[in-house]
């Protein structure tokens, strides 16, 4: 068995779960993710400012402490956080390795920075392959203590130690995509262990004030038990399993580098307290191609926040929309921003007891590709109206000048264009080869067989909120944005399997009416998963919606009156 833990879920994330990880209980490895879309653009920017820049530098600071005890205990740290410099990284670690007087064995893995292509178009930052994890297994085998990574998926993270662990080969697909599945419960932290988690209010709010981080005890033939060290808080149960599982995931096969896992075969049992066991999952080889994350910067944009307070709101909305409008029209002659975009939230209440309550929110953001057309033009707009426009007229903070805004997208590239490299301990670049076996992706058809029987004809319904019958979670991928939705009960899954259609979703979420929506069906699961194309417009850089991540989706959706069976509530 593997013990293979987490200990970061993100570029901030808390501080001293490196050491909480390392202290709390038996582990073999440690992991940490540090990358994502947003992530690697901040990354971008800091490297033009400073090419020796590029890495998560909060990861040296937790090492500080970290190494001693990783090498006193015999834990392997893997970390993405290497970014766009993993070289540049190692190279820190070293040095702090002889600083602090630990003897560690550093090793990293490069190939996947793809910018010097200069193919990419005007203004990209990054262009960067998402590699798997047997780069990460070759220098494992090689002795290193310490592997940094730059962009790899966040499953390859698991894939690569328990390859290099159990000696797997590029063709035991059923392993790898057990740990596939695995590495993508762990890999957002406390996620798996009640952190977001739907159904919160099932738990004693006690347990979740700090959660602690997860970990997968793994078996040679890939399957795995997802729990946390003793005495730590947090839940793990299926619900914050399944909950994880769906998160930011698609259709049935989910596509990687290393093996495309079919999420429509996993399975998930109890194993005892706060232990869950995942089995049962199949793979298939890797598509020929890997995708590239590309982030460039898309313009500049900038934005107000006016409070109308009390009564009137609408009319004091359209005064201050069309007061602003006329002046971004004729100030100093500049055109008007390429973009304006206005959002009236109503928090306001009736007879509010606070003037916060009596207040709603009226947002304004402008986007253009030149930084004049969003800066003063913009604020001076706005500051002159202080005196001459709505009664109670202020605004959340004082308007400031134009900040760029990035955009992402993806494209792929075949694999066997990318120099995967490990750079071993001793120096050595080892080039790491591509699967000799792949498959071209293809969707999986809607298993009809496999949906449970619909409920009975004629039953009463209620109009209810869906999230009284049905969990769910949501994220993006660049603009898209995913919704995984399961059941609480066999009952509430007849139910979901049956009723909740693209076109209930595309009702119950208004603002995806006009887009394509892609329903997937995950039986064993009790699961639909929902993506929603173009959503998020260029991506969370480019902050094109409210939620630009689409992380509370799944909550307005579970929020949303439908018409559910009275059995079921």
């Amino acid at each position: 068995m593997l013990r293979i833990g987490n200990a970061s879920g993100f570029y901030g994330d808390r501080f001293d779960a490196l050491r909480e990880m390392l202290t709390g209980g038996p582990l073999d490895v440690l992991t940490g993710d540090y990358l994502a879309e947003l992530t690697m653009l901040i990354l971008g920017r800091d490297r033009q400012r400073d090419p020796a820049a590029g890495y998560a530098k909060t990861f040296l600071r937790q090492l500080e402490e970290g190494l001693g005890l990783a090498h006193e205990r015999g834990v392997k740290i893997v970390a993405n956080a290497g970014g766009l410099n993993p070289a540049g990284l190692a190279a820190a670690v070293r040095a702090l390795a002889e600083r602090v007087g630990v003897p560690v064995r550093v090793a990293h893995v490069e190939g996947d920075d793809l910018l010097a292509r200069g193919s990419w178009g005007d203004g990209v930052l990054t262009a960067n392959a998402y590699l798997g994890g047997a780069g990460i297994a070759t220098c494992l085998r090689a002795g290193a203590d310490i592997v940094v990574t730059g962009r790899v998926t966040d499953a390859a993270l698991v894939t690569g130690p328990a390859a290099a662990h159990f000696g797997w080969a590029p063709d035991d697909f059923d392993a790898l995509a057990g740990a596939v599945v695995a590495g993508h419960v762990l890999e957002c932290g406390t996620q798996a262990t009640g952190g977001n988690y739907a159904l919160f209010t099932d738990h004693d709010p006690r347990r979740l004030r700090h959660p602690g981080f997860p970990l997968a005890e793994i078996r040679a033939d890939g399957t795995a038990v997802i729990t946390k060290h003793p005495g730590t808080d947090g839940v793990v149960d299926l619900g914050t399993v399944t909950a994880q599982l769906l998160y930011e995931t698609g259709g049935a096969r989910y596509a990687g580098p290393d093996v495309t896992a079919r999420l429509d075969t996993v399975r998930l049992t109890p194993d005892g307290p706060d232990r869950v066991r995942i089995s049962g999952v199949r793979g298939e080889p890797p598509p020929p191609t890997l995708k590239v994350g590309l982030n460039r910067v898309g313009g500049w944009r900038n934005e107000v926040v006016f409070v109308l307070t009390g009564l009137d709101i609408e009319a004091k909305a359209d005064l201050v929309r069309d007061q602003v409008t006329d002046a971004l029209a004729t100030t100093g002659g500049n055109t008007p921003p390429a973009e304006v975009r206005w959002e009236l939230a109503r928090t306001d209440h009736t007879n509010a007891p606070t003037e916060e309550t009596a207040s709603a929110l009226l947002r304004l953001v402008v986007r253009d590709p030149d930084p004049d057309a969003v800066g003063r033009a913009v604020t001076g707009a706005v500051v002159e109206l202080a005196l001459g426009s709505y009664p109670g007229f202020h605004v959340t903070a004082p308007p400031g000048k134009g900040a760029p805004y990035g955009v992402f997208e993806s494209t792929y590239v075949d694999a066997a264009e990318v120099g995967h490299l490990a750079v071993l301990p001793d120096g050595e670049r080892v080039p790491v080869p591509r699967p000799v076996h792949t498959k071209e992706l293809e969707p999986v058809p809607e298993p009809d067989a496999d949906l449970p029987e619909p409920l009975p004809t004629g039953l009463a319904t209620l109009p209810a909120p869906l999230g009284l019958i049905a969990g769910a979670r949501s994220g993006d991928k660049g603009g898209d944005a995913n919704v995984g939705v399961w059941a609480r009960s066999e009952g509430a899954w007849r139910w979901l399997a049956h009723e909740l259609t693209v076109d209930l979703f595309r009702h119950l979420v208004p603002e995806s009416a006009e887009l394509t929506v892609v329903r997937h069906v995950l039986p064993h699961l009790r699961a639909l998963n929902f993506t929603v194309e173009g959503l998020l417009g260029e991506g969370v850089a480019a902050q094109a919606r409210f939620d630009p991540q689409a992380k509370a989706l799944g909550e307005w959706l579970r929020a949303r009156y439908a018409h559910l069976p009275e059995v079921l509530l």
